[in-house]
């Protein structure tokens, strides 16, 4: 074989290297490979109201052999908070310090069949009224009282801090050591089937509900036109616009979409007209 000559190299050489620069051309650009999708943003958990009860109201709010907290109030704040998109935590505390404590901002609310009053309203906010109430007397089978003017000389047994206690002390005077103070309306009643007092004044639907499921006491009930018809709400701090309005969107919804009413049926045997024309005395109040 005859030896290659530098120059015919240097050809096939240059040949190759076209070759290859337009194989290198004739390639595709691989794409850049697509940038990983942003997962979308958790949602913001729902805010969290605390709300203040005193559990010991039943049918309202009372405590059951769990420790939970139930009652009708408390139905109604669970399904206002569901349609107005929050969540709350129900902490049971004693009404003598209920309102501090919302003042303070321990609580976001109270839900503990709170009377609407102008007096109150000077230190909290309310919801639009959710239940209407009155006040009711109870006494033994054997009293002859006939109306609420007829406790007068008796020894009285209320709840302190109620309207039922306002009303007492204002028929019976502030300094009358007739009437018996008492941290519940339950404990009064049982002073009252104990013989420690005469009567008690409280929230009829209350005392209707301890009556009825208390038969070996042999109460029975007055009630009295005397008594201004009354109405309850939520207590907000005051100032808290915000929760509020929140509060008051829920009321509607669960009014109009008859979730209140089945609420209140639950409790109280019928809807709220029904139960209201049967029996006028079957609402409740602090």
């Amino acid at each position: 074989m005859k030896p290659m000559s530098t120059r015919r190299f240097l050809q096939i050489a240059g040949l190759s290297a076209a070759a290859l620069l337009l194989a290198a051309c004739g390639k595709k650009e691989e794409a850049p490979a697509p940038a990983p999708v942003a997962s979308a943003p958790a949602p913001a958990p729902a805010k969290v109201y605390v709300v203040g009860t005193d559990a010991a109201y039943a049918p309202f709010e009372s405590q059951n052999e769990k420790g939970e907290i139930v009652g009708f109030d408390i139905e109604v704040v669970q399904a206002i908070a569901k349609k107005a998109g929050f969540e709350v935590k129900f902490v049971n505390t004693p009404w003598e310090g209920i309102f501090n404590a919302l003042a303070q901002g321990d609580r976001d609310m109270v839900v503990s069949a709170v009377t609407i009053t102008e007096e109150r309203k000077g230190t909290m906010d309310f919801s639009d009224p959710y239940f209407d109430a009155q006040q009711l007397i109870a006494v033994k089978e054997s009293s002859k009282v006939a109306k609420f003017a007829d406790l007068k000389k008796l020894k009285v047994g209320v709840q302190t801090g109620t309207t039922g206690d306002e009303a007492v002390t204002k028929l019976l005077g502030k300094t009358n050591t007739n009437i018996k103070r008492f941290e519940s309306t339950p404990l009064a009643l049982k002073e009252l089937e104990a013989g420690g007092v005469d009567a008690v004044v409280a929230d009829n639907g209350v005392v209707i509900h301890y009556v009825a499921n208390n038969p070996g006491g042999k109460f029975k009930t007055v009630s009295d036109k005397e008594f201004v018809p009354e109405q309850y709400g939520i207590a907000i701090k005051k100032g808290n616009t915000e929760l509020l309005q929140k509060v008051n969107q829920g009321l509607a919804a669960i009014k109009a979409d008859g979730t209140y009413d089945q609420i209140f049926t639950k409790y109280f045997g019928a809807p709220p007209a029904t139960a209201e024309a049967a029996a006028p005395a079957s609402a409740a109040s602090k």
